[in-house]
């Protein structure tokens, strides 16, 4: 009997048990399964479950370790009675200790955190006025660990008009933990001056784990889910207590290498034979639907390009414009939640195809895209990647712990911070001066271009701005718009991925040079239209009048 209840009860209870947190308890030890512990009766519904957790390394862990109410649910199967989930690293921290530290550890960079990209020393030094018209401009900050996606998220000046902020001031900035210990609002009729009201709860699936449960696949609406794309961002970011946690990565039942961002899945699935994480016309991907609220990606063996590529990664999350009609793409439209696994000399004429562009230039209203942090598209087909080489090798390389242990470092790491476990394990004839060098010196390269490229652009908008005051025909003008079109997105992709080109200098010269040489195209459409308009105009001569 309980068995035909909980299955009739399935539908409805949809996901509530069947995503538990990567954990095991406190000196919980997978050596043998448990006995009697009731999960024959979860089976029951859960099949999807049973195929992963048994005979994996967790089999021997019982339901009850990562979900709470458990009995309260199997008495009175129904959605208002679907167990708690514990989403919380520490659950995971309880067994895999060396891990949980690493990932929460903090790092003092002598450089500082809240480095704006827009200052001289900073990623693009007059992003104010390339950027113009994007709420980037009110602080777009480079990035510091992945202990502080959230909050980092959440307090900037761009976010919500700076309602939230650190408790305490500046002293508590290097503080970790959970977001509202963390963070206080101090409500929308406290706007500060100088800020924008970003934020979509999209974004935020990539920020936390924290509402796996709570947002079905792809963030379409359905009475089983939470949150959906169009949701008011500030009632989902008061769901969120934690970072990224460990079920991005790992499948919580069977410990499988997985992947979990919906929009990520969808990119995969659309072409498993060529895209930019198949090897030999396949993706080691196995998609496990869950009654059609969500999808999980599990593998074989690990891929860290992909488990990385969830967050680390061009995607559109934002609303923008049609180009074709200048119609709205709001986020009831699918592409606010889409991925294109393209390049940065891909990218461009992706969203042209697809019909949409993010803001229009406050100086040329040329339509640009603003592209997040494409290091997934930028690796693929580099030296490293053709070499087999994965993410979390350089990222997160293995250390010894306290207990004399090796683990893998999940606090992801600067190489340039750890050149002996990042590179010279494996370039055996490097130093670790030379591989910090090495490091160095294509990073030089590559900013030395994007320096130049934004010379041009700043050329290209100036110019523009001369034109349209000297009456330059319209025609013209909309030529110079497309050359600023494929001029920045040639460039600003590269502001936004992290390594400064190190990821994949060929590509990184090839797309930054393409900018400079459509800038400079855009700059002589306008000045040969300028220079023939300033020519003076040939008088007709005059005709005879005919004689009486």
């Amino acid at each position: 009997m309980l068995k035909q209840k909980l299955a009739a009860a399935a539908t409805i209870v949809g996901l509530g048990a069947l995503l538990a947190i990567p954990s095991v308890a406190a000196k919980a030890k997978p050596t043998a399964k448990a006995a009697n512990d009731g999960r024959e009766t979860c089976y029951a519904c859960h099949t999807e479950v049973k195929a992963l957790k048994e005979k994996s390394k967790h089999a021997s862990i019982s339901c009850t370790v990562c979900h709470e109410k458990t009995k309260e649910h199997l008495d009175n199967p129904s959605r208002e009675t679907r167990p708690v989930t514990k989403i919380d690293q520490a659950v995971c921290g309880s067994c895999h200790k060396n891990q949980y530290e690493s990932f929460y550890a903090v790092h003092h960079d002598p450089t500082g955190a809240r480095k704006e990209k827009g200052v001289p020393a900073g990623r693009s030094p007059i992003q104010d006025k390339l950027l113009a018209g994007h709420g980037f401009t009110f602080e777009h900050a480079e990035p510091r660990g992945h202990a502080y996606m959230v909050v980092d998220q959440f307090a900037v000046d761009r976010f919500q008009g700076g309602r939230y902020q650190f408790k305490g001031g500046w002293k508590n900035y290097d503080k970790v933990g959970k977001t509202w210990d963390i963070l206080q609002d101090n409500g929308a009729s406290k706007k500060l001056t100088e800020t924008a009201m970003a934020g979509n709860p999209t974004c935020v699936q990539c920020k936390s784990s924290d509402l796996i449960l709570k947002w079905k696949h792809l963030g379409d609406k359905d009475p089983r889910a939470k949150f959906d794309r169009t949701s008011n961002v500030n009632d989902v970011i008061k769901d969120v207590h934690n970072p990224v946690g460990c079920i991005h990565c790992h499948d919580p039942h069977g410990t499988q290498p997985r992947i979990v961002r919906d929009g990520l899945i969808q990119a995969i699935e659309k072409d498993p034979a060529k895209n930019i994480f198949a090897k030999n016309g396949k993706t080691d991907l196995k998609v496990i639907d869950f009654r059609g609220f969500r999808k999980i990606g599990v593998m074989e063996k690990t891929d860290s390009r992909m488990m990385c590529a969830q967050c680390h990664v061009e995607y559109n999350c934002n609303p923008g414009t049609q180009r074709s009609d200048g119609k709205p793409v709001t986020f009831a439209d699918a592409r606010t939640n889409h991925f294109p696994l393209a390049n940065s000399l891909q990218a461009l004429e992706h969203y042209r195809k697809l019909d949409f562009f993010d803001f229009k230039h406050a100086v040329t209203g040329a339509k640009l895209i603003k592209f997040q942090h494409p290091e997934a598209e930028t690796y693929a087909g580099s030296v490293h990647d053709k070499a087999g080489v994965q993410c979390h090798q350089c990222h997160m390389p293995q250390m010894k712990g306290k207990d004399g242990k090796k683990f893998s470092t999940h606090g992801v790491v600067k190489p340039i911070q750890t050149p002996q476990e990042s590179c010279v394990s494996c370039h055996k004839d490097y130093s670790v001066n030379k591989a910090k060098f090495m490091i160095e010196t294509i990073r030089n390269y590559t900013k030395g271009k994007m320096r130049k490229s934004e010379y041009w652009l700043g050329q290209l908008i100036d110019t523009f701005a001369v034109a349209q005051r000297s009456g330059v025909a319209p025609a013209v003008l909309e030529q110079a718009r497309l050359k600023h079109e494929e001029a920045h997105a040639y460039w600003e992709y590269w502001t936004a991925e992290n390594s400064d080109g190190f990821h994949n200098p060929e590509q990184a010269r090839e797309s930054l040079t393409r900018s400079i040489a459509a800038s400079k195209a855009g700059v002589k459409v306008l000045k040969d239209a300028m220079a023939v308009a300033a020519q003076p105009k040939k008088e007709e001569p005059k005709k005879e009048e005919p004689k009486k």
